[in-house]
């Protein structure tokens, strides 16, 4: 078995056009959610102003969706071709399949025994 190791040196850095490529990418298959400011935690607890983004109002009800969206969009068409494999016991497994559903692409998702059978469905 092969191992890799990730360094420093060999990590990816984020940027903002990464972001923008990302956000232009899935824009078509996810829903917009709101995002929201709680009262209780600015006040209450930090004493600054915090906010909420609702992915719970995600077609899948995470934000999961949105990274495997991501992810499936920027295959080549031979790899998509292929079809999909993911391991998952509940919110990436949903997003995995409902991007492949989308986007007409096969896909097979492992899960084990003990993930929720509201998950499984």
């Amino acid at each position: 078995m092969t191992t890799n190791t990730v360094t420093l040196q060999t990590a990816h850095i984020v940027s903002l056009g990464d972001i923008e490529e990302a956000k232009a990418s899935i824009k078509p298959f996810i829903r917009r959610t709101p995002l929201i400011k709680s009262m209780y935690l600015s006040q209450s607890i930090t004493k600054g102003n915090v906010f909420l983004k609702l992915e719970n109002m995600q077609f899948t009800g995470s934000f999961k969706f949105r990274g495997a969206s991501n992810k499936i969009n920027h295959l080549t068409d031979e790899q998509k071709e292929k079809g999909i494999i993911a391991a998952s016991a509940g919110n990436h497994a949903q997003g995995v399949a409902l991007t492949a559903k989308l986007l007409g692409i096969n896909a097979t998702i492992v899960m084990p025994e003990t993930a929720p059978q509201a998950k499984q469905q």
